[in-house]
């Protein structure tokens, strides 16, 4: 089986519960979804460039860069069932295997597997247009070493994003970052709403990247 890689390169983990750290990043082709603000949209038509790698291939690739961490991402990973199956080898391989998902997909299969990964499962808010595809159930699979991402870009979103940390009790289930739309919401009105709502346990997340490069760069 062979997986459309559209990128790999070493990086650091610009978000999550390890942002900072050091990560080999495997950037698959293609999303099933179309939000409003995002920034790898050059990745997900089913004509972008690719390079077609078994999950061998890439294990291999992991194993020369010497990087422990690894990040699967897109795009949408887990549109390809190979995208598990690789997690699972490079877990077997000694390697931390950290899965950005959109959301949209259900985690089921991978987190009953014996070599479960970590997810980052974003949770799209009303200002990505894509909130209908939500699968809430993937909010009860989540454990102590996930992370749950809120990319807010207004009020609304942040609102929305508070009732489902409450109604989900997420806060005791897994990582909880607001990360703002790039652009589109000043951090410090992130601050101010998590205070005046009392937010604990909540973290406020920037996307280290795309302060240390230029936003738009890719391979970073």
């Amino acid at each position: 089986m062979m997986l459309p890689v559209v990128e790999k390169f070493i990086s650091i983990n610009g978000e999550g519960a390890h942002a900072g750290e050091l990560a080999a990043f495997i950037r698959f082709r293609g999303c099933n979804l179309c939000c409003s603000y995002c920034d790898t949209c050059w990745a997900n038509t089913e004509n972008a460039p690719a390079e077609f790698e078994s999950a061998d291939e890439l294990a291999r690739w992991v194993a020369e860069t010497g990087v422990h961490n690894v990040t699967l991402t897109g795009g949408e990973p887990l549109l390809h069932k190979e995208a598990g199956e690789l997690a699972e080898l490079l877990i077997e391989k000694g390697c931390r295997v950290e899965i950005e998902t959109n959301g949209s997909i259900s985690l089921e299969r991978l987190a009953a597997a014996k070599s479960r990964p970590v997810f980052t499962m974003d949770y799209k808010l009303p200002s990505s247009g894509m909130e209908e595809f939500m699968c809430k159930n993937n909010f009860r699979l989540l454990g102590c070493h996930d992370t749950v991402k809120f990319v807010s870009g207004s009020t609304d979103d942040l609102e929305r994003a508070a009732e489902l940390i409450k109604e989900y009790r997420l806060t005791e289930r897994c990582h909880v970052f607001i990360s703002p739309v790039f652009g589109e919401i000043d951090p410090a009105d992130i601050v101010s709403f998590m205070e005046e709502h009392m937010m604990n346990g909540v973290r406020l997340q920037l996307q280290l990247h795309k302060f240390i490069w230029e936003p738009t760069r890719r391979g970073v």
